[in-house]
């Protein structure tokens, strides 16, 4: 049988996950043949997905900016809920992008069209009462960490742990000089090859054109200071998430090599496992990349920057005293967490750099970070292709 699936991810995180669901899909016997819609991104694209809107739209964060996109944002909801009820897919999985998706869902499950969320919102840290709209919109919650089926299931909602689908496609051992290598044979380097003397900083602002607007500028700034007090050949790798945010890192690199000539920092399009891999030490924007960092066992420095009033809204709002995920995960500051008004140039330099010179704290981050690889580390396509046909097949669809 044929099903119709629509799917939505509002984010390139969002677009990787989703990839790999839809390749769970796919292998799945009673849903290899599905035809999948919506809103996604490249990776999606290339499983065969259909896309009819573009994902950047969605790929905002924080109360200021949505209202800046607001317009566009309910133009594309309107025009995906007429789409919905004309054509009654069999199941709507919203990947994350809960503030879109929920609302999407809500209105599905009135036209008894069953529901799947993907990646749980984050109620275990802060706004912990969504948990009620939620129950409203969502027949199955797709979890990626382990302690999130519980809060669920103590509502009455049905929810499925399917691990974290990175744990999978990162190797438990990374390989640096492989990593370096393939930089190279890949022609990602505008400066050559990587010396073995070279020290390599992944540094990663963000995936949203808002991250880059109050993040990148910090950081770069960081590597200015890091290249003048670091004393050895010093590497910096960006990548570049999308084409819309190249011309903003392209200025940025611009005005550091005004300052320093000498100062080498590569920006590359996509890649960043490969960037994580062979990095000596990371700064990075809080987000799912940092997640990504931590399974490739790196020492890190995790920072933020919000507009004020998004800041205010949610330290009012939040309950947990970490922001970063590995931090979350571990149940502790293992990496360093500097955000708003402590994410200084100076302090975010001075904190990756710290670890270079530390090899024993880094041998115990890295036992940490291979723990908590094991636990992230299930069949994750599998389950979550189960929970889909389940949810359709418990519909009556």
């Amino acid at each position: 049988m044929t099903y119709l699936l629509t799917c939505v991810a509002g984010e390139p995180s969002g677009d990787l996950l989703a990839a790999q669901l839809i390749q769970g899909v796919q292998q799945h016997p009673q849903l290899a043949d599905s035809r999948l819609i919506g809103i996604g991104g490249p990776r999606m694209h290339e499983c065969g997905f259909e896309s009819s809107w573009p994902m950047d739209v969605l790929s905002v964060r924080g109360y200021v900016e949505v209202l800046n996109n607001l317009g566009n944002i309910l133009k594309i909801r309107r025009e995906l809920m007429q789409r919905i009820e004309n054509e009654r897919p069999d199941v709507y999985i919203g990947i994350d992008a809960p503030d879109f998706n929920l609302t999407i869902e809500k209105k599905c499950r009135r036209l008894k069209i069953p529901t799947v969320h993907y990646i749980s919102p984050s109620i275990w840290a802060w706004r912990g009462y969504r948990i009620f709209g939620i129950k409203k919109a969502v027949d199955h919650m797709l979890c990626i960490f382990p302690f999130e089926p519980k809060i669920y299931h103590e509502v009455g909602m049905k929810a499925t742990y399917v691990g974290h689908p990175l744990a999978n496609k990162i190797p438990m051992c990374p390989n640096p000089a492989l990593a370096k290598e393939q930089l190279s044979t890949k022609n990602l380097l505008q400066y050559g090859n990587i010396d073995s003397d070279e020290t390599i900083i992944a540094v990663l602002p963000g995936s949203r054109e808002s991250e880059i607007q109050y993040i990148a500028k910090g950081f770069f700034k960081a590597m200015l200071i890091m290249k003048k007090s670091h004393g050895k050949k010093i590497r910096f790798l960006t990548p570049v998430a999308t084409d819309k945010l190249r011309p903003a890192l392209e200025l940025l690199k611009k005005e550091a090599l005004e300052e320093d000539p000498d100062i080498r920092i590569e920006l590359i399009t996509e890649n960043s496992s490969l960037i994580l891999e062979a990095a000596d030490s990371v700064l990075i924007a809080s987000g799912t990349a940092t997640l990504e960092a931590a399974l490739w066992k790196k020492p890190m420095v995790i920072s933020y920057t919000v507009p004020w009033l998004t800041a205010q809204i949610m330290k009012r709002q939040g309950y947990l005293p970490y922001v970063g995920l590995p931090n979350i995960l571990c149940q502790n500051f293992v990496v360093p967490e500097l955000l708003q008004e402590e994410a200084q140039p100076e302090v975010l330099a001075r904190g990756t750099l710290e670890w270079l010179d530390h090899p024993a704290q880094v041998a115990e981050l890295v036992d940490i970070f291979e723990e908590l690889h094991l636990i992230l580390k299930q069949p994750t396509q599998e389950l979550a292709a189960q929970a889909i046909m389940q949810t359709i097949e418990q519909s009556g669809a």
